[in-house]
């Protein structure tokens, strides 16, 4: 199957209401401009220093999401382009966005990341830690980023019903935050869930987003 095959046929299992991320880490310019050829404008990377060099290599109305782990000393070199920041676990990392968001007069917009599963392994907040954070006069001052939702990762298993209880969890932290924080927020409105093993799991359990790999562009390139 070529990659534009791929990307039709995952397009055609999704709603119209749930957006593609192609992940594209590791993959060459021409592998993205493939599926960008067939459509594709949203792109996820998960190294600063690749997702530079693609921004300047290829297309300039491709939206390109960040969507690994980002260090905060690491955030000045995708501010100036970057359309949204999947994985903001604290709120050093949120003051630094907007710290370099406000240099290059922008707002950036995030999702807050959550620990739903049972791996250790995984980064994220706790609904606590969430509501610590959002409640804080730090967080408040903020001017140029814009929470628009949340993200977060299934446990790697074969046990879908561990799967679709995470992705619920998440649902229902969605649900509060919006209730709780963001009622006034028209912007509010992503759940980042589901990769190329999960995704139709988490679209049944209400995600506006799918991050989709190895399922349109084969195994990964190491």
């Amino acid at each position: 199957m070529t990659i534009q095959a791929n990307l039709n046929k995952i397009k055609q299992t999704l709603p119209e209401t749930v957006k593609l991320v192609a992940v594209s880490k590791t993959k060459p310019n021409e592998d993205i401009l493939e599926a960008y050829e067939a459509g594709q404008r949203i792109f996820g990377e998960n190294k600063v220093q690749d997702l530079g060099r693609k921004f300047e290599e290829l297309p300039k109305d491709i939206q390109w999401h960040f969507i690994g782990h980002l260090q905060s000393n690491k955030v000045k070199y995708i501010a100036p382009f970057v359309s949204l920041i999947h994985a903001v676990d604290s709120l050093k990392l949120l003051k630094t966005i907007n710290k370099e968001a406000a240099k290059n007069n922008r707002t950036i917009n995030c999702l807050l990341q959550f620990h739903i599963a049972k791996e250790t392994s995984k980064f994220g907040l706790s609904l606590d830690e969430a509501k610590e954070l959002l409640n804080s006069a730090d967080y408040q001052a903020l001017e140029n980023v814009n929470i628009i939702g949340v993200m977060g990762m299934a446990t790697f298993t074969m046990d879908t019903d561990m799967v679709r209880s995470e992705f619920k969890t998440l649902k229902t932290i969605f649900t509060q935050l919006k209730e709780d924080f963001f009622a006034d927020n028209d912007t509010f409105t992503e759940i980042s869930m589901g990769m190329s093993d999960d995704y139709p799991i988490a679209v049944e359990e209400g995600s506006t987003m799918v991050r989709v790999g190895s399922s349109i562009f084969g195994a990964r390139n190491y």
